[in-house]
C-alpha cells in the first residue's frame, strides 16, 4: 500500500480545498490520469496521479480542506520505486463512523483536530442535534463539550446555520487576518481633478500608468517589508495587484512591469487576467508577487476607503466614484469631475512623507490630460 500526500501547489499555499474527485475507491488508474480537482488560493488546479495502481481509500470529501503533505489517495500498488510524491505506508486510525480517516504524525486538518478532541459521547450528541462540529468552538483545552455543542445547537434553532467560507472567501479571511496582525496602517486620501481628461478615456488605464509614475519618483511605497526582520526590499519593477470583483469572492491577480508596458499591452493584459479569473483558470502564480496594490472600487460604489495592505506589500491604493463637483478654480467657481483616492500604506516601513509624497505624484500624473 502507498499514500499519494498534497503536493506543494505553490509557494504561499499551505492548504487545499477538495472541489471534485475524479476517481473512486476500486477504480483502476494510471499515472497522470486526473485524480482531483482542489482549490488553492483562488484558483483551481488538477492533481494527477503519481503512478498506475488500484484506488483504496480517498482521504476527504468534496468541500473538506487538507493540508499540503496530508494524504489525498491510498493505492494497491506494487511498484517497488518512490515516485517523490507517494510515501511509504503510514499508520491510519478511524475518527468516526464514517469513512473519514487521519495519518497518525501528518498535521491535522481543522476538521480533523475538532473531531479528534470530541469525546464519542459529545460527537454523538452533534449527531442528534444535528451540529457540525466544524463549526464549534473549542472549550479550555482544545476540548469541545455537551455544553458548547447544545449552545451550538440554539444559535442554529433560533438563527440557522453557520455557513463556513470556502475556497475564494476563505483565502480572503486568511489574508486579511494576516494583515490585521502584521500591518500598522495609516490611509491618506485626496481628490484629482480629472476634468480635462479625453472623452473615452480609459479610467483604469490611467490609474495604472499614474501609479507607475508614482512608484518610480517613490520608490519606498513599491517594496516588500518583513516584520519579523525589520527589513524592507525596494522593488525594480512594478508588479501591480488589481482587485477583481466577483460572485465568489476578491481577487487580486498580478500585472506585471506596469511602468514597462504599452497602454495597449496593459489593457490587453489585464483584460487576460479577467477573463482567466472568470473561467477560473488562472494559475495561482499569476496572483503573487504583487509589488503595490489598485483596488479600483469606484467602479461601483463608494468615495474614500481605507484600503487593507496584504504583507509583504507596504502599500494600497484606491479610486472612489468619479464625480462632479462646485470647486474654487484660479479664483472662480467652476463644476469640475473629481477622482476620490485613497492610499492605505503600513507606517513600519513608510514614512508620512514618503505616502504624501507618493499621493501628491499620482494626484499630478492623472491630472494631466493625457498620460
Amino acid at each position: 500500500m502507498k499514500y499519494f500526500k498534497l503536493p506543494d501547489l505553490g509557494e504561499g499555499l499551505p492548504e487545499a480545498e477538495i472541489v471534485k474527485w475524479h476517481v473512486a475507491v476500486g477504480d483502476k488508474i494510471q499515472t497522470d490520469q486526473l485524480l482531483v480537482e482542489v482549490e488553492t488560493a483562488k484558483a483551481i488546479v488538477e492533481v494527477p496521479s503519481p503512478c498506475d495502481g488500484t484506488i483504496v481509500a480517498l482521504f476527504g470529501a468534496e468541500g473538506d480542506v487538507i493540508h499540503t503533505g496530508e494524504p489525498l489517495v491510498e493505492f494497491d500498488n506494487e511498484a517497488s520505486h518512490d515516485t517523490g510524491t507517494v510515501v511509504g505506508k503510514l499508520q491510519q486510525a478511524e475518527i468516526s463512523a464514517g469513512e473519514d480517516h487521519f495519518i497518525v504524525g501528518a498535521a491535522p486538518s481543522s476538521l480533523q483536530v475538532q473531531h479528534g478532541r470530541a469525546t464519542p459521547a459529545v460527537r454523538a450528541l452533534a449527531q442528534r442535534l444535528n451540529v457540525n462540529l466544524d463549526q464549534v468552538t473549542p472549550g479550555p483545552h482544545g476540548l469541545i463539550s455537551a455544553a458548547e455543542v447544545e449552545k451550538a445547537a440554539q444559535l442554529d434553532q433560533q438563527h440557522g446555520s453557520a455557513e463556513p467560507l470556502k475556497g475564494v472567501r476563505r483565502a480572503m479571511a486568511h489574508a486579511m487576518t494576516h494583515s490585521h496582525s502584521q500591518v500598522v496602517p495609516v490611509t491618506l486620501h485626496d481628490d484629482a481633478d480629472i476634468h480635462d481628461w479625453p472623452a473615452g478615456t480609459d479610467i483604469t488605464m490611467r490609474l495604472v500608468q499614474a501609479l507607475a509614475v508614482a512608484c518610480r519618483k517613490n520608490p519606498a511605497l513599491n517594496a516588500w517589508f518583513d516584520g519579523n526582520t525589520m527589513s524592507r526590499r525596494l522593488r525594480q519593477s512594478v508588479d501591480l495587484g488589481i482587485a477583481v470583483d466577483t460572485e465568489e469572492g476578491l481577487f487580486v491577480p498580478v500585472l506585471r512591469d506596469v511602468a514597462n508596458r504599452s497602454q495597449d499591452a496593459l489593457r490587453e493584459g489585464l483584460n487576460q487576467l479577467r477573463e482567466d479569473v472568470a473561467k477560473r483558470t488562472i494559475p495561482p502564480a499569476e496572483m503573487q508577487g504583487a509589488t503595490i496594490t489598485l483596488s479600483n472600487f469606484g467602479t461601483i460604489a463608494g468615495r474614500y476607503a481605507s484600503p487593507i495592505v496584504v504583507p509583504p506589500q507596504v502599500a494600497i491604493v484606491g479610486a472612489g466614484v468619479i464625480r462632479e463637483e462646485v470647486v474654487a478654480r484660479q479664483q472662480q467657481i467652476a463644476i469640475r469631475r473629481l477622482m476620490p483616492l485613497s492610499i492605505t500604506f503600513d507606517h513600519r516601513a513608510v514614512t508620512g512623507g514618503e505616502a504624501a509624497r507618493f499621493l501628491k505624484t499620482l494626484i499630478m500624473a492623472l491630472q494631466k490630460a493625457t498620460p
